[in-house]
């Protein structure tokens, strides 16, 4: 050592701190990558992600290769800069080479580089996976050696090797769109949160109830049947016998009842029971992802969800679901939540009592209970459990109900006003 030049020696330090920050910051840029975005490239075919991917498919192995030669490195690093403290100081350098080296390594080789890789993991990491692939290759039997006794002493104490798993679950996915705003316009981000909502939400919580649905009885009067037929605001509707819950005939399609009135002959309540399809029933508490793929697998788009005891508790439709997904496109006769609430200059919300709780609490952001009750009617009676009178107030979760108006046992309106909290 004392024959080689200090001028080669420092030159040799000089590199070697230059691989120590290589290798410090090819370990924080591969493990700081985002893996979707390294797929996307790689199937676009550039080079660096094809080569990173295939690294991180064997992190064990590119962590070893990592941190041996980061040590061997820094252990020539240190050795070299002994020498020449020596020779420059005599025992005195020891100590000086020693302590401007961990300074110069500190900041240089390793704060800085990973700090770097931080910011920019993309391309460091696609840079340095060339020459990472390469050590790889020629050093794989010693990294192989070194995985081995990882793996033994492992076992030995008992811990588990985990394979590591890219996948995410609902609520990552979730925290994925939100923090991807700045690149998705608001009303897609919305359209993917509502598709992640799907399986939260069940036909209970947007089906039609059943006070609600559309019926004819066929018993009753032809003069009062073709009424019905002429002035109904609906598409299709549910026609029964006596009872809607106990002898339901079918779902008939208003368009299709239109046709065979051209026909004044043929038209009878025969040709209109032939006319109906067949009632597809959905049990309550489904939840709309699984409900969405029903319609699909079965062919339909229009349901009766029924309770345990197959009394029909509301109607649903395709289109309900898709709505729950892209927002009101249809041209339904049904109230919309902006129709069926009222804000008022002073502050105050005058809210119908068949307004959707869920629809409620997104427009509002409350936190309304839809456990016991879907609609604000039936959270006013849940909470009071009786049909209050015109005037009475209560508080519920924050807000003062004051009802206004009540009629056929129902709570028609109300008004609403938000206490302030302590």
């Amino acid at each position: 050592m004392n024959s080689i030049p200090l001028t080669s020696l420092f030159i040799t330090l000089v590199i070697l701190l230059i691989l120590s920050a290589y290798f410090s910051g090819s370990e924080t840029g591969l493990l700081s990558s985002n893996r979707y975005r390294m797929r996307v490239l790689a199937d676009k075919g550039h080079r660096g992600a094809k080569k990173a991917e295939s690294l991180l498919k064997r992190t064990d192995s590119i962590l070893v290769l990592i941190l041996l030669c980061n040590n061997l490195v820094n252990i020539l690093a240190s050795a070299i800069a002994t020498i020449i403290g020596m020779r420059l100081y005599g025992d005195v350098g020891v100590a000086i080479a020693t302590g401007m080296l961990t300074f110069v390594m500190l900041i240089f080789s390793e704060i800085f580089p990973k700090s770097i890789a931080a910011i920019y993991p993309e391309k460091v990491a696609f840079a340095s996976s060339h020459l990472l692939q390469l050590l790889l290759k020629i050093c794989s039997p010693l990294v192989y050696i070194m995985n081995l006794i990882i793996r033994s002493l492992m076992l030995l104490c008992g811990v588990k090797r985990n394979v590591s798993s890219t996948s995410l679950s609902t609520e990552e996915l979730r925290v994925v769109v939100n923090q991807s705003a700045k690149f998705i316009p608001f009303a897609h981000q919305q359209m993917l949160l509502s598709i992640l909502d799907l399986e939260k939400v069940t036909v209970d919580d947007i089906m039609v109830p059943r006070n609600d649905i559309g019926g004819i009885n066929i018993e009753d009067d032809w003069k009062s049947i073709m009424r019905q037929l002429n002035h109904t605001p609906h598409s299709k509707i549910v026609l029964y016998k006596e009872d809607m819950d106990k002898n339901i005939l079918g779902i008939l399609r208003v368009r299709e009842a239109y046709r065979l009135m051209m026909d004044k002959n043929e038209f009878n309540k025969e040709t209109l029971i032939r006319a109906v399809d067949e009632v597809y029933f959905i049990p309550e508490g489904t939840a709309l992802n699984a409900q969405l793929l029903n319609f699909r697998n079965k062919k339909e788009r229009i349901g009766l969800v029924v309770d345990e005891y197959g009394d029909i508790k509301g109607l649903i439709t395709l289109e309900d679901i898709l709505e729950e997904i892209v927002g009101e496109f249809t041209t339904s006769m049904s109230p919309s939540i902006d129709e069926e609430v009222s804000e008022q200059s002073d502050g105050t919300i005058i809210i119908d009592g068949s307004a959707n709780l869920r629809d409620l609490n997104k427009l509002f952001n409350w936190n309304l209970d839809t456990e016991d009750a879907r609609t604000f009617n039936g959270l006013i009676l849940e909470h009071l459990e009786e049909i209050p009178e015109v005037g009475t107030s209560s508080e519920i979760n924050g807000l003062k109900i004051t009802i206004l108006e009540v009629s056929d046992n129902m709570v028609k309106q109300a008004k609403v006003e938000e206490l302030q909290t302590k």
